[in-house]
């Protein structure tokens, strides 16, 4: 009933294109953006921020660095974690070496290093594609992994093999270190989040993302079509190696506390960000975020929910049953709709425009 497009003329070709063409999704973005912004600092308690919100939005940038190759470009990637890595690294390297620069210049900077690497592994994508694709983006997933353990010298010679990013402010308010509020590293990463998100919305919906999907439809009359396969698939792995490599600087800065982080950027990982972008939505920006917040809750509501309900489940049951669940929403997912969540909101969206008389 409230959502029509009726009375709203484009009278441009810039309004005609525009992301959110109707009113009520610019509405409805304001509202989330609102609540994510303002009512969730006000009320979120600490476990929900630094247990939720955070993580959510990290691997949402992950998710969409990882559905840039996999999605819009078609080439398939399992070294979005290790890609994760090297941003983790650089950014902590590049904090304890020039302490007096802003974190969130070294934030930004890490993802250029994630991008050099992820061209150099994806040279072999022009004569290499679909599972001999991606085996090779597997063995740079465990390259990298070796050298995050094997080089001392990316963890400043610790004995533990730890990296954390020192206490770091911005505006005088402390964002890094055990004194950071979980509010304040939450509010900054989604300032983050929201700019990375505008700034691959505009790529995509530009001449590189119909670059991008020209050569996930068909790569052979992409090329046909005069367009240059390799600067096509080295830019797209680049990109989505530098938005990998910046969620892993955030993961770093605003959100892991310290640890070995071979831990973190394993294959494992890699696999976790795919099942993301499998279950959100193959091709699209809302599935990242779908599939991210999906993913993060699953574990959360079998740990903390069924027992606060009076449903005693021990922890390994908990986290046997998250992967059942997950692997059954996967199959689910690819037999009922294989571009995801995102697509289902879509076909939603659909029927309310034509409400009462939807097809």
């Amino acid at each position: 009933m409230f959502y029509r497009e009726a009375g709203q003329f484009k009278k441009t070709y810039a309004a005609d294109m525009a992301v959110f063409p109707i009113l009520q999704d610019r509405i409805g973005l304001g509202i989330i953006l609102f609540i994510a912004a303002v009512v969730i600092p006000l009320t979120g308690s600490t476990f929900f921020i630094s247990s939720v919100m955070i993580p959510f939005l990290v691997f949402s940038l992950a998710a969409m660095g990882l559905n840039i190759v996999t999605g819009y470009t078609g080439l398939i990637s399992l070294g979005s974690a290790a890609f994760m890595g090297v941003g983790a690294f650089a950014c902590f390297k590049l904090t304890t070496s020039f302490p007096n620069v802003n974190i969130l210049v070294w934030i930004l900077a890490s993802g250029f290093f994630s991008a050099v690497i992820g061209a150099l592994f994806a040279i072999p994508s022009l004569r290499i594609k679909g599972f001999y694709l991606a085996v090779a983006t597997l063995a740079a997933q465990f390259f990298l992994e070796w050298c995050f353990v094997r080089i001392p010298w990316l963890y400043n010679y610790s004995a533990s093999g730890a990296i954390q990013v020192p206490q770091r402010t911005l505006f005088g308010h402390i964002i890094t270190g055990a004194n950071a509020t979980p509010t304040t590293r939450y509010l900054v990463l989604l300032a983050i989040v929201v700019f990375m998100t505008w700034i691959a919305s505009n790529i995509l919906h530009g001449r590189v993302g119909r670059t991008f999907m020209a050569v996930r439809d068909m790569d052979i009359a992409a090329e046909l079509m005069g367009i240059r396969l390799l600067p096509a698939k080295l830019t797209a792995f680049a990109l989505s190696s530098f938005y990998c490599g910046v969620a892993g600087a955030v993961m770093v800065t605003l959100w892991y506390t310290g640890g070995e982080a071979s831990d973190l950027f394993n294959i494992r990982q890699s696999f976790y960000i795919l099942f993301m972008v499998i279950i959100g939505g193959l091709g699209s920006l809302l599935g990242c975020f779908l599939g991210s917040a999906l993913l993060n809750i699953v574990p959360l509501v079998l740990k903390y929910g069924l027992p606060s309900i009076g449903i005693a489940i021990a922890s390994e049951t908990a986290e046997h049953i998250n992967h059942l669940l997950v692997g059954a929403l996967i199959i689910f997912i690819l037999i009922v709709e294989p571009h995801g969540m995102a697509r289902l909101w879509q076909i939603t969206k659909q029927k309310l425009r034509t409400w009462p008389f939807p097809y």
